[in-house]
């Protein structure tokens, strides 16, 4: 089992930077792929960023590319998503995945994951 716990989501103006924390617990030396996913009212959630477990390889939607960094500390078991020059629409809650599963969709798919977080607001206003 492995519990996801984000931290350090909030309110901010148009152009401003969040920092998005992601402490997991457990058997977290099992996960394969940690990401982010973002979800607002009526939509799908939708995959933000991901990173290979244990390395610096990591994915980006497209929405979020050159703005959004993603990266894990392994000695304290956290992953962060660094957001830059955010934008009304990177509105959403946000939440932290965790997969141990090898294979099972593409990272964008919510099928991909077995472990999610709770979620973390962010609000950007313009």
């Amino acid at each position: 089992q492995v519990q996801l716990v984000e931290s350090g989501g909030g309110s901010v103006q148009a152009g401003g930077s969040l920092r998005l924390s992601c402490a997991a617990f457990g058997y977290t030396y099992s996960t394969v792929l940690m990401g982010w996913f973002r979800q607002t009212p009526g939509k799908e959630r939708e995959g933000v960023a991901v990173i290979v477990t244990g390395s610096d390889s990591s994915v980006y939607a497209d929405s979020v590319k050159g703005r959004f960094t993603i990266s894990q500390d392994n000695a304290k078991n956290t992953l962060y998503l660094q957001m830059n020059s955010l934008k009304p629409e990177d509105t959403a809650m946000y939440y932290c995945a965790a997969t141990t599963w090898r294979t099972g969709g593409t990272w964008r798919e919510e099928r991909r994951y077995n472990y999610w977080g709770q979620g973390t607001q962010v609000t950007v206003s313009s």
